[in-house]
């Protein structure tokens, strides 16, 4: 089972990325699928996670980010608009996690995608 990561790099604030994760090994249709970051200093958290058509964002990224699942591809995407400097970030997607979001809930991972937003 692999999650491979894409669609990082650098950009300046105010501006857009779009991150994929296909999945392969396996399907994750039924199951949570998240973004996670891990910013310098900072620990692991919760991005935004999706779960059948039900969609979950942290407060630091409402309004601005919006996930969504590509059932026929198996792959989640994470677009993200309006970035900040405060964005900057290890982006890292997840599978199968717990109803909680928590990092330490999810069985797979993906690889990081860095992304960075400058000011």
């Amino acid at each position: 089972v692999q999650l491979q990561a894409s669609g990082g790099g650098l950009v300046q604030a105010g501006g857009s990325l779009r991150l994929s994760c296909a999945a392969s090994g396996r399907t994750f249709t039924k199951d949570r699928m998240g973004w996670f970051r891990l910013a310098p200093g900072k620990e692991r958290e919760f991005v935004a996670g999706l779960v059948w058509r039900m969609t979950f964002y942290a407060d630091s990224v409402k309004g601005r980010f919006t996930i969504s699942r590509d059932d026929a591809k198996d792959t989640v995407s994470l677009q993200m608009n309006s970035l900040k400097p405060e964005d900057t970030a290890l982006y890292y997607c997840a599978a199968r996690c717990g109803p909680s979001w928590q990092p330490d809930t999810c069985d797979y991972w993906g690889q990081g995608t860095l992304v960075t937003v400058s000011s």
